[in-house]
């Protein structure tokens, strides 16, 4: 669309060039033919000169040179008349040229904004749907968690020791658990979403989520936490 715009603006601007070019050529071409007239002027004059000098008196010698003269003046008004022509017709397309130019650079600028928004859109859509990924597997565990009929919990009721054993158990032995490879990854482990997590307040944090263990939290801590990573860069800033 903006590329039509631009091209459409510049086909507007010069829609009359061609007449004007046209018209300045016509000028100069006028020029050439009185210019030449003069100079056959000349060569009439300056032959009849040399052919009746001898007869000629000195006021009468002086007159004819004087109309020589004047048909040399003329035509050097001509030739300069025709250098101004041709200095209108190269500074006219000379600024259609730079209109063009800069037209080209404010498209080309606009074109790169307009793929440098996209691709921020595409970025923040991402990470939107990577965070609500994980909002969605967290509240479907802790729904799990929460049903009394689910096979887990009436595991945990007979089992009064499972949950000391959950709470004892260190991030190094979920290496060994069986990971679904579709399943994200997070944390400094680099492992998937179980037990507690925390989520880092830094927007740019490329991690976002920690175990509880990873960071060294036993529960969670009031106001804003950051990651180990994002307070590393912010000492350094």
């Amino acid at each position: 669309m903006a590329k039509a715009v631009y091209l459409e603006h510049y086909l507007d601007s010069i829609e009359g060039l061609p007449f004007e070019l046209q018209r300045n050529f016509t000028l100069m071409s006028e020029l050439d033919n009185r210019t030449e007239e003069q100079k056959a002027e000349i060569d009439q004059l300056a032959a009849d000169y040399v052919a009746n000098v001898k007869n000629l008196a000195s006021e009468q010698r002086v007159q004819h040179l004087e109309k020589i003269e004047n048909a040399y003046t003329k035509c050097r008004e001509y030739s300069d008349d025709k250098v101004q022509l041709a200095m209108q017709i190269y500074e006219l397309v000379d600024k259609h040229i730079r209109r063009l130019d800069a037209d080209l650079a404010r498209f080309e600028n606009d074109l790169k904004d307009k793929l440098d928004s996209s691709s921020q859109e595409s970025s923040d859509e991402k990470r939107l749907k990577k965070d609500k990924s994980v909002r969605d597997k967290k509240a479907t565990r802790n729904q799990k968690d929460s049903d009394p009929d689910s096979p887990g919990r009436k595991k945990l009721k007979n089992s009064p020791n499972v949950t000391d054993s959950l709470l004892a158990m260190h991030p190094s032995d979920v290496l060994d658990m069986p990971v679904d490879p579709n399943e994200p990854t997070y944390c400094l482990c680099s492992q998937v979403s179980y037990g507690e997590m925390i989520g880092c307040d830094n927007l740019d944090c490329p991690i976002e989520w920690f175990h509880f263990a990873c960071v060294g939290l036993a529960t969670k801590p009031k106001g804003k936490w950051y990651c180990p990573c994002c307070v590393k860069e912010m000492r350094k800033k």
